[in-house]
């Protein structure tokens, strides 16, 4: 819940996902997380008090976010991976697809990033990632795919690895926090062994899915940020604000002057 700017970094991604036309979203949270629930539910106290203040911009915010989509909440009762927060939204989920949108992970992007993926699961009809070319020393920190490129920017996946040693690495495709699954993931997440870190890692998972449905990723046009790392953090939060009119020209003579 760290603000970028003037609101939490979650905020940004469920902006992203009602802007995608998302309507149900799902969030897995973990021990002691009661202010992303108190966030993102209808507060007349909260909107009495923006209003009595003249914030008029974040009260707008507020009472679309509640308005434009219905947030539900799942605990995740032990950090067991990413693989497992997703099997826990399994009797949400149902048989349908569906996207993942992991929290570290902020798009910034023309069209939004879910969006591109959902037209390219309309075309596809099968599961996408999200994937962006990523620094060859980097291949150690993500999911990493091997892939045949198809058309523009897509591609088939032939395999995929969760955090290889970088000189292991198939490519420089990394799958970064974006995802259209298929509901097939589910019966595979129920029988997966841990993996890297003692964990059910979504990679292994996948991977098993690929030999039983074709799967595809979309490199999506934006700029990623990282926000769970420091670096990637503030530079976030310095690009949104030069992107806002009330603190551009403050913000930029304050960089001069260092």
């Amino acid at each position: 819940m760290l603000p970028i700017v003037d609101k939490p970094t979650l905020q940004y991604i469920i902006e992203e996902a009602i802007e995608s036309g998302i309507e149900e979203i799902l969030i897995i949270t973990g021990r002691n997380k009661k202010s992303i629930e108190d966030h993102f539910d209808k507060s007349v106290e909260l909107e009495l008090e923006l209003e009595q203040k003249g914030k008029t911009e974040m009260l707008e915010m507020v009472r679309d976010i509640s308005n434009m989509v219905n947030i539900h909440y799942i605990r995740q009762k032990e950090p067991k991976g990413l693989g497992h927060a997703i099997y826990c939204a399994k009797s949400f989920i149902g048989d349908e697809p569906f996207a993942v949108l992991l929290g570290d992970d902020i798009v910034d992007s023309d069209v939004p990033c879910l969006k591109q993926l959902i037209d390219t699961y309309n075309e596809y009809k099968t599961t996408v990632l999200g994937v962006q070319k990523i620094a060859k020393e980097d291949t150690n920190k993500y999911g990493i795919l091997d892939v045949k490129h198809i058309e523009d920017r897509v591609y088939k996946v032939k395999d995929m690895v969760e955090k290889p040693a970088i000189e292991e690495a198939p490519s420089d495709i990394a799958i970064l926090g974006r995802y259209i699954i298929t509901p097939a993931i589910f019966s595979i997440l129920e029988k997966q062994t841990p993996g890297k870190g003692g964990e059910i890692q979504l990679t292994d998972a996948l991977q098993t899915l690929g030999k039983q449905e074709a799967i595809y990723a979309y490199n999506f046009e934006g700029r990623r940020y990282d926000v769970g790392d420091k670096i990637g953090f503030l530079e976030a939060t310095i690009d949104f604000a030069l992107k806002r009119e009330n603190l551009k020209d403050d913000l930029m003579d304050y960089m001069r002057k260092k």
